[in-house]
């Protein structure tokens, strides 16, 4: 009873809190402008590195104060927000100032549309940041009617929400249910930075509120886009290789129940995982479930997976709902995510994990897809990586955001897109290729690609181990010596390691031929000799040439290359 009791009191402090009205404040932001600057514990370089942080993130400062050094950077510490309610320290040298401003009155005349749309003033600077970027783009606010504190005590329900965080201020402690050794019942701050849509008004975490029925208007890039979602995953390989290229079908199966096939694609990746542990439910092979396919794993309950396995719940289900063919199996799952979720109010990722404005009243702060606190913002950043890459990131996209009632900064701890994935200690249990496609990068075969020129080999690291854990990343030069400073070049060997395995992957940087790490002279010189027949490039090298991505070195190519050292194009990484 006391325990109760404190528990209560203590809840009731911080909603109070929460709760509390105040005048619009200033919140002070800092942009990293050094490569591999490490966060720490403590104010001075005796206390432990938490991470890394990239070239030009930014993140919330708590103040505008620099914290007396203990020992390195003389010039004082930033202390900042960089997961949730967890801080840690910068040195101040690394990190430029500027302060966000925050009225009441709408002066611009983007700030004008976004009131009449809306949305409080809080909204404004990432959303016509947004807007000044990608002017097709729209934005349309959810009334949700509810109170914005309430909405979180609600959502941080013991059982909710989990996080894979070793920081304390993200696990809520008084929930005695585990999800597993590594995810934790998420604390009420924790939810609180997850579900304010302020802290992800940014190109790579928007795409969280995404409107999921299909857009006719990306009718005829929509089977390109689901297929580069997916085309390093075992499940999609195996069926291109027998003729059928998947992202087609979703498409397909996208028009005809109105869903967006990236969505779909989502889907599939996420239940389905990049490796070929379940073969089974997707090749259509299986012994007595012969045509029947399971892309989506339903039915595979934790029960039934230990009395008869994960093959047959999985099959069983799919052969009791007709999921006979490709079509039909992705159909299948396809339209109960949309009847069961897009159909009753939850037409975003983000209201598929907070459902604050459901058709049923009873579903309200229930009936969600995904208990990962994260997944919103991770599915997110995959969607926008994908659109990106397929050269569909300024159509017309439109984004459905929720407001609530009596929000204020407390809990708004904007990033500017520098939010951090949950920090994890411990090897992750992920498949080496989800890790690195979860980081941004591109995995095919025993290649790592994606990567720009002039990626320092901190900053890849730091971007891999926040997915990967601490420790789990070792690279190598060209000639087989580890290396910890300057830039990931070409040709280059990066070890990934998780919870069970490790895999070493040759880097590809398009554009560096030479295995520097930057594009300039000798590159070009390089892709000359080799179109005039006097030079060879071969294996990465030669992939890395390819700058257009047509399968040759050729003009096009040459002419990429200049333009990138005029400072007048940008590689398609």
């Amino acid at each position: 009873m006391h325990n109760k009791f404190l528990k209560m009191f203590f809840l009731t402090i911080f909603f109070m809190i929460l709760n509390v009205s105040v005048c619009y404040a200033d919140t002070y932001r800092g942009k990293i402008t050094g490569t591999g600057v490490n966060l720490r514990s403590g104010p001075g370089t005796n206390y432990s590195s938490i991470k890394t942080l990239s070239k030009n993130s930014e993140y919330t400062l708590v103040d505008n104060t620099k914290h007396a050094s203990e020992k390195g950077c003389s010039t004082g510490w930033y202390r900042l927000y960089y997961e949730g309610s967890a801080t840690g320290y910068v040195c101040g040298d690394y990190v430029s100032v500027s302060t966000l401003v925050f009225n009441e009155n709408a002066t611009s005349s983007c700030e004008i549309n976004m009131q009449n749309a809306g949305f409080p003033s809080t909204y404004w600077p990432g959303l016509c940041q947004m807007q000044q970027d990608h002017p097709n783009w729209q934005f349309k606010s959810i009334p949700t009617g509810l109170d914005w504190a309430t909405a979180v005590n609600k959502e941080s329900a013991c059982g909710e929400s989990y996080v894979a965080s070793s920081d304390p201020a993200n696990i809520d402690t008084s929930c005695k249910n585990p999800y597993s050794k590594t995810w934790y019942p998420a604390s009420a701050s924790a939810v609180a930075y997850y579900m304010d849509p302020r802290n992800w008004l940014s190109d790579s975490y928007v795409f969280q509120f995404e409107y999921l029925k299909y857009d006719s208007g990306l009718s005829s890039s929509y089977a390109a886009a689901a297929s580069d979602l997916i085309d390093h995953a075992a499940f999609y390989k195996y069926h291109y290789e027998k003729g059928t290229n998947l992202g087609n079908v979703m498409n397909d199966v996208g028009r005809e129940l109105d869903v967006s096939p990236v969505h779909i694609a989502s889907r599939v990746l996420q239940e389905l995982g990049a490796k070929e542990s379940l073969y089974n439910l997707y090749s259509g092979v299986y012994p007595g479930y012969e045509g029947y396919y399971n892309f989506y794993n339903f039915g595979v309950s934790d029960s039934c997976a230990t009395s008869s396995g994960a093959t047959v719940c999985g099959l069983t289900y799919a052969k009791n709902n007709g999921w006979y063919g490709l079509y039909e199996a992705i159909k299948g799952g396809a339209g109960q995510i949309s009847r069961n979720y897009i159909a009753k109010g939850q037409y975003t990722i983000y209201l598929q994990k907070f459902n604050v404005v459901p058709t049923e009243s009873n579903k309200l702060y229930g009936h969600q897809y995904m208990t990962n606190l994260s997944s919103p913002s991770e599915e997110a950043k995959s969607s926008y990586k994908t659109y990106n890459s397929a050269g569909l990131i300024n159509s017309p996209f439109v984004f459905y955001i929720p407001i609530y009632n009596n929000m204020n900064n407390n809990s708004f701890h904007q990033s500017n897109g520098a939010v951090d994935s949950n920090e994890i200690t411990d090897p992750s249990k992920l498949a080496v290729s989800t890790i690195v496609t979860s980081s941004g990068y591109r995995y095919a075969g025993n290649t790592i690609s994606g990567i720009s020129a002039s990626t320092s080999i901190s900053e890849l690291k730091g971007t891999i181990e926040s997915i990967a854990g601490s420790n789990t990343v070792q690279v190598k030069n060209a000639s087989g010596n580890v290396v910890t400073d300057g830039n990931i070049g070409t040709g280059y060997q990066i070890t990934i390691k998780n919870a069970n395995t490790n895999e070493t992957l040759t880097a590809i940087v398009k554009g560096d031929t030479s295995g520097d790490g930057e594009i300039n002279a000798l590159d070009l010189l390089q892709v000359q000799k080799k179109i005039l027949g006097t030079y060879t490039l071969s294996g990465v090298y030669d992939t890395a040439g390819d700058t257009s991505g047509d399968g040759e070195i050729n003009a096009l190519d040459l002419l990429q290359v200049q333009k990138s050292i005029l400072g007048t194009y940008q590689i398609n990484n």
